[in-house]
């Protein structure tokens, strides 16, 4: 028996929901609507990665990419299984897409070209005849007997016997985002966890941090203490309005329900030596102050850090940046030894418009990990950033996206996994 298919959102998970049911052979006895709002689909998969498109993570094993979720690892176990890494590769590189995996296990097109991704859709959805409807708008959605009624904008309806929603978060709302999806599984039935921005930059007090712009270090130790701790370990940049970068990212995730704004200010503390313990920092600078005391201090520390933060560190706590090593008072020492372990900045707020993905979303409770279907309402399903997944930069989201798509079309398509 023939039905109908609908599909809400046009990004990542729903271009794969559709294409797995398309090579499923399942589109032979159904028919395929797809709904996106732009005038292209794909718009936050072509940007991702700086417009390179961070397809997914070089980590292949899914236990161990899976900790790299602050929330819904577990949900995801059975999509990642089902669909792991180094499959989505091979899915990708079947399709005609050489990819490559970087240093810091990123994996790219080679062309380090979004576009192509998004064209390997393309081709599945011309060949299989994919309805794709460009600019459409939906504004209702309800369940009417064992169908759904999609009402768009202009007043037009249009009958589903199944629905998709990959409608994404609030997140990139220049790309489509505008969190139209939680409204709809709400009016299905659903509830909706708390929303708040994930993976942003941060915004400082600190003038001096300001004028650090672009300095960036490779390794520290970040750490954010409240009612909770919260810490990682990675690269930063400074920026003119903050502090930025993967680990910067990464902590963001981890407190993205934590409160950081003018009125509730959040101390950062920042490990540039993250290896070191202060006992052994401490030892290395007394050797090199005993066996070279007639060089000046703020070399020797503006190799631990850098020359314009190390005359930075001079500044705030009035060192003179002419003393020589033997002249070091222990006091002003110890005061190094704390900026370099130890140096805290107060967060005003989050990065306006940064934000790369949204935490929070449909409750995971009320959807099947092995389908995507919801429990509450047979015949709806959901996949990608709706949920209440968050992974952190590196290919996780859109391998989330994949994955949860995937699980979809094979579910839909009633095809083994």
């Amino acid at each position: 028996m023939s039905q109908i298919i609908a599909i809400i959102g046009g990004g990542a998970a729903g271009m794969m929901a559709a294409a797995t049911i398309c090579e499923q052979k399942a589109d032979l006895e159904n028919r395929i609507l797809l709904f996106e709002r732009n005038l292209k689909i794909g718009h936050k998969v072509m940007i991702s990665g700086g417009g390179r498109c961070n397809v997914t993570t070089g980590i292949h094993d899914p236990k161990e990419a899976l900790k790299r979720y602050p929330r819904g690892a577990k949900f995801l176990r059975t999509a990642f299984h089902a669909f792991p890494p180094d499959q989505v590769m091979e899915w990708f590189e079947n399709h005609h897409v050489a990819l490559k995996t970087e240093k810091d296990l990123r994996v790219f097109p080679k062309s380090d070209n979004g576009e192509d991704i998004v064209n390997v859709f393309h081709e599945i959805f011309r060949k299989h005849h994919v309805e794709i409807h460009y600019r459409t708008t939906i504004a209702e959605v309800h369940k009417q007997d064992d169908q759904f009624v999609l009402t768009t904008s202009e007043g037009q309806t249009i009958l589903a016997d199944k629905i998709i929603l990959t409608t994404g978060g609030q997140a990139y709302r220049h790309t489509g985002s505008q969190g139209d999806g939680y409204r709809f599984a709400e009016s299905l039935g659903h509830t909706v966890t708390e929303l708040a921005p994930s993976l942003n930059s941060f915004m400082v007090s600190e003038q001096w941090l300001k004028e650090l712009s672009g300095t960036s270090f490779q390794k520290v130790r970040l750490k954010i203490i409240r009612d909770k701790k919260y810490e990682f370990t990675g690269p930063i940049l400074f920026t003119h309005q903050g502090i930025t970068g993967p680990a910067v990212f990464a902590l963001s995730g981890l407190a993205a329900y934590e409160p950081v704004s003018k009125d509730q200010p959040a101390t950062l503390s920042i490990d540039f030596h993250p290896d070191q313990t202060y006992e052994q920092l401490t030892n290395e600078l007394n050797h090199t102050i005993k066996t070279e005391p007639q060089k000046q201090l703020i070399v020797t520390i503006g190799k631990l850090l850098t020359k314009s933060l190390a005359r930075t560190i001079f500044e705030l706590h009035d060192i003179n940046p002419e003393k020589k090593q033997g002249e070091t008072a222990k006091k002003e020492l110890n005061k190094l030894i704390e900026s370099l372990k130890n140096t805290q900045i107060t967060l005003i707020g989050k990065g306006a418009g940064s934000e790369f993905i949204t935490a929070g979303g449909i409750n995971l409770a009320e959807v099947n990990p092995s389908t995507m279907e919801s429990r509450l309402c047979p015949g709806l399903y959901f996949g990608g950033e709706i949920l209440n997944i968050d992974g952190f930069t590196g290919g996780f989201n859109l391998q989330a996206a994949w994955a949860t798509g995937r699980l979809i079309g094979k579910s839909i398509g009633n095809t083994k996994y």
